[in-house]
């Protein structure tokens, strides 16, 4: 090393000669143990497995594509199939494997598909006013089982299968209101089971029987009667006579274990509750501006212009009040709020409290079927990005993001973990979906 001074340079020496080392290396220490170096290659080869292994398969992944016109109809039943109609043919699905399990020649159209307790419902289009009928086809094989001359009426699930006549008028076409004749089916073979007159016109729908046992029909006859029937004879098990209203499928309106009916009162709107096994009146109170019930889980929502309130059926006692929401429906078995305004924000609700689970804010539910309470929800992305999926559930703080839709792919619905959507390019599109990563 040299440094210069005022007498000169000075160069001071530090080579080996004076005791440093020909080397800087670190003294040896022996302190690994003999097993250390192994396991040090051991997990090197172990991140690097890891890290250099392949991603993990998309939460949304296309199953089948089949082919279906803009106006031709599909039905996802709840046994898990999907009944398609294009090109003359009827093809079933199974939504597990994405296998077809049966193809049959249609020899007239059909308008509306419908399931009920193992059968395939036809509706095909009619001729003027000539009645089409109604066509029965096995779910599990396509084979056609019997034909009515007149429409049919369901209920899934109940053993209860009726041909009735639908009152029509020149404004709506058929209605849900029925007339003259009412027949009870049996739904393996399509006979008659037993017949009730209709004196005027009358509303149908199905009610549980008592301790589990067998369904009934109940019968609201526009000239203000209801009658319940045994769904296995047609006997008269009660009858009452119930203030005049618009009655339909959704009113009356079941709702735990009380049949509420929206009706005009003195005052105003009222709802009256009654015991669906005995028709016994248990309350009535005033309903202010409600203009539709819905169920809320276990409570009944009343739903007007100053909100959502929703009551015990039992009791009629008020449990909560939204006057910022307009409407609530449920999908899944979970309830979807909707507040008012422009954007109509959407929360997954509890119907207990009506408190918000997870806020759905820009996000609009998928109808149909899902698993484990979760909700299907979608963002349009606008003009130059595709529609967005998500998943909602109680136990997830927000939507999880599943993937992106193809342009063009619309009117989707969802089943269990399944997603069907129409594509633009004349197809029925399925995706089959997780909502945890692997």
């Amino acid at each position: 090393m040299r440094a210069d001074t005022a007498a000169g340079p000075v160069v001071i020496d530090l080579g080996t000669s004076r005791g440093e080392p020909s080397a800087y290396d670190r003294p040896e220490r022996n302190w690994a143990p003999p097993w250390f170096a192994p396991a040090v290659v051991v997990l090197l080869l172990l991140f690097t497995t890891v890290a250099s292994g392949a991603p993990p398969p998309p939460l949304m992944a296309e199953l089948i594509r089949v082919e279906i016109g803009s106006g031709d109809p599909y039905l996802v039943t709840g046994t898990g199939q999907l009944v398609v109609q294009s090109a003359g043919r009827l093809s079933a699905y199974d939504l597990e494997t994405g296998e077809r399990q049966w193809r049959v020649v249609q020899q007239v159209p059909t308008y509306r598909l419908r399931a009920g307790d193992g059968l395939l419902l036809l509706r095909p289009w009619g001729a003027g006013s000539i009645e089409p009928g109604t066509t029965a086809l096995s779910l599990r094989t396509g084979a056609e089982r019997w034909h009515n001359q007149r429409s049919v009426v369901s209920f899934d699930g109940t053993g209860l299968m009726f041909s009735v006549e639908g009152v029509r008028s020149q404004s709506t076409g058929t209605g849900r209101r029925v007339e003259r004749i009412v027949e009870a089916l049996d739904p393996d073979a399509g006979l008659s089971r037993w017949r009730v007159d209709v004196p005027s016109t009358a509303v149908l729908l199905s009610m549980p029987g008592p301790d589990g046992g067998p369904a009934r029909m109940l019968m609201v006859r526009d000239d203000q009667t209801a009658l319940l029937h045994d769904g296995r004879t047609g006997a008269v098990l009660a009858e009452r006579r119930v203030p005049a209203a618009n009655y339909d499928t959704e009113n009356p309106l079941l709702v735990g274990e009380a049949l509420l009916l929206r009706h005009p009162g003195p005052s105003g709107i009222e709802v009256s509750a009654y015991d669906p096994f005995t028709l016994r009146p248990l309350w009535t109170a005033p309903a202010g501006n409600t203009r539709e019930i819905q169920p809320c889980g276990p409570l009944a929502c009343l739903i007007g212009l100053d909100g959502v309130r929703a009551i015990d059926p039992a009791t009629g006692d008020a449990r909560w009040h939204r006057p910022g929401w307009r409407s609530v429906e449920t999908i899944g078995g979970r309830l979807i709020s909707y507040a008012d305004g422009p954007d109509a924000p959407t929360a997954l609700t509890d119907p207990a409290s009506g408190g918000v689970i997870v806020d759905l804010t820009g996000w609009q539910p998928l109808g149909g079927i899902t698993a484990g309470g979760e909700v299907l929800v979608a963002r349009d992305g606008g003009p130059d990005r595709r529609t967005m999926v998500a998943v909602a559930s109680p136990r997830l703080s927000r939507p999880r993001l599943l993937g992106e839709l193809p342009t063009g792919t619309g009117e989707c619905q969802s089943a269990h973990g399944r997603l069907i959507c129409r594509s633009m390019y004349g197809e029925l599109v399925v995706w089959s979906y997780r909502t945890e990563a692997a």
